[in-house]
């Protein structure tokens, strides 16, 4: 399992997401503005704001809230606000590859926040490409194995283009091409598969494992960054056994 799966699964397990719905709406409303703002409010040819959709829905955000969002999008400078996006790079705790994304209406404040959380957890700011040739943009479903036939989602998988499919103890993660993403998750979402998570991400091409001090302070990191209001998602290559991330995690 990977950590990027790892990290999924626990906090689904520990409710983080009940325990920061706030800010989880926070960010899922500047994501459907900004989709609804670049390509257009219908989310049937809006493939980004389909999925920003999607996942507000599976945090039960209204849809009064969800129209909102999309209105606010279509009527541009209607609150005032223009969100700019950036992607700032990293290196956290022993050498692990970090990539940050974020949507703001201050840049200076946001590459503030981030440089001085990568300094507090022993990681720094790195220059535009030192780390983003590490990762590569995919889909990303994973199931916790217990709770699923590992044959059935393999078969699922292979038979809607899915591009991988990775098992192990715990999981059985799929990987996809953006392009097929979505009719992948579809196949499942018509067989009532229950996913951990399902998502366009950047996944790495490899890991670094950690243990220990650097263990604890790379996800005290990961939490800072995604604790902040500006960051949209967080990708890191990191590889911390789940027995020890779940200690950590406590």
């Amino acid at each position: 399992m990977s950590g990027h799966s790892k990290w999924s699964t626990i906090k689904h397990k520990k409710g983080a997401a009940d325990a920061k719905r706030g800010k989880i709406f926070t960010k899922l409303i500047k994501e459907i503005t900004t989709a609804a703002r670049i390509s257009g409010g219908d989310p049937d040819t809006n493939s980004r704001l389909r999925l920003a959709v999607q996942r507000a829905r599976a945090e039960n955000m209204t849809k009064d809230n969800i129209e909102k969002a999309i209105k606010r999008g279509t009527n541009v400078g209607a609150d005032g606000v223009a969100y700019e996006e950036r992607t700032y790079e990293g290196y956290g705790p022993g050498g692990v590859a970090v990539l940050v994304e974020t949507m703001t209406d201050n840049i200076n404040r946001t590459i503030a926040e981030i440089r001085h959380l990568f300094s507090r957890y022993n990681g720094n700011m790195s220059e535009a490409g030192s780390v983003g040739w590490l990762f590569s943009k995919k889909g990303f479903i994973s199931f916790d194995k217990a709770d699923v036939d590992a044959d059935k989602i393999m078969e699922l998988a292979l038979e809607t283009g899915a591009e991988d499919i990775n098992e192990d103890d715990e999981s059985v993660d799929v990987i996809t091409n953006p392009s097929s993403f979505d009719q992948v998750k579809k196949a499942f979402d018509d067989q009532g598969m229950k996913y951990i998570v399902a998502e366009i991400s950047m996944i790495p091409q490899n890991y670094v494992k950690l243990e220990g001090k650097n263990a604890e302070t790379m996800l005290k990191l990961i939490e800072g960054l995604e604790d902040s209001d500006d960051v949209q998602a967080v990708h890191a290559n990191f590889d911390i056994s789940m027995k020890e991330m779940e200690r950590l995690s406590q």
